[in-house]
């Protein structure tokens, strides 16, 4: 990781950390759902927002240096099993006769 990749990225962390106590309260006070909800999701898109920025500094450094190196089946192997983690983009169902509110 470059130094300023992890400069950004413990910058997102903090922000990301505030979020994760703000909605741990929110679920202690009981707020309404869509609250917590609302706020979940934005934790949830932050952290994205974090892997692609850690992904895209995998992929300027140490992918160009394995492909450049002679392993390019490691560097295939990591991408692979990232994908695998990750899988393709995939639409959640809504379950039949789940509550419409919060």
């Amino acid at each position: 990781m470059t130094p300023e990749t992890r400069r950004q990225a413990l910058r997102r962390m903090k922000i990301i950390s505030g979020q994760v106590q703000a909605l741990e309260k929110q679920i202690e006070d009981d707020r309404y759902c869509m609250d917590v909800l609302d706020l979940s999701l934005s934790i949830q898109k932050a952290l994205r927002s974090l892997d692609g920025l850690v992904i895209e500094g995998h992929l300027r450094t140490h992918v160009i240096e394995m492909m450049t190196g002679g392993e390019e089946e490691r560097a295939i192997s990591e991408l692979l099993r990232l994908y695998r983690v990750q899988g393709p983009a995939e639409a959640t169902p809504i379950a039949k006769g789940s509550a419409q509110h919060g």
